[in-house]
């Protein structure tokens, strides 16, 4: 017997949760973020359970549709729908690891970049692989890979 992930199994009681409490903004959040993670385990050639950090992978990705949504809407002048979007990339971050501060981010790229001796241009995919398994769903990738930008001088 495979155990569900462990966040997984919060996500489905906290759905449940809110459609007692006819909640319409977190059942209908968590319903798309349920449906993104049953996607990705029948995605590939094999169907596969998965872990909490796969979890977190996907919930990252679903945030950052979100946020993507809202400025496509706050532009196109749809304020309601990019509240809305706002709204269900709020409920979404309940569930992912707290996002690192500017000050920690700027300290695993300098760690990064002292571990592997980069420097420069070239240096941003070895400092990159190094950093990435570190900052983990708590920072977004074009973050990580502007700071470490900045700090090589690319």
């Amino acid at each position: 017997m495979v155990t569900m992930s462990d966040l997984k199994e919060r996500l489905e009681t906290d759905l449940s949760t809110a459609m007692k409490a006819r909640d319409g903004l977190r059942t209908r959040t968590l319903r798309m973020a349920l449906t993104a993670v049953k996607n990705e385990e029948v995605a590939g050639k094999q169907a596969r359970e998965l872990s909490d950090d796969d979890v977190v992978r996907v919930l990252t990705r679903e945030a950052k549709k979100r946020r993507e949504a809202a400025t496509a809407f706050a532009d196109a002048g749809r304020a309601e729908q990019a509240q809305a979007e706002r709204d269900e990339g709020a409920v979404l971050e309940e569930y992912l690891p707290a996002q690192l501060s500017d000050e920690e981010l700027t300290a695993l790229v300098a760690d990064a970049i002292a571990e592997t001796g980069a420097a420069g241009p070239r240096g941003i995919g070895p400092v990159m692989k190094a950093v990435n398994p570190k900052v983990a769903g708590r920072a977004e990738g074009g973050r990580v890979s502007a700071e470490v930008k900045r700090q090589l001088g690319a």
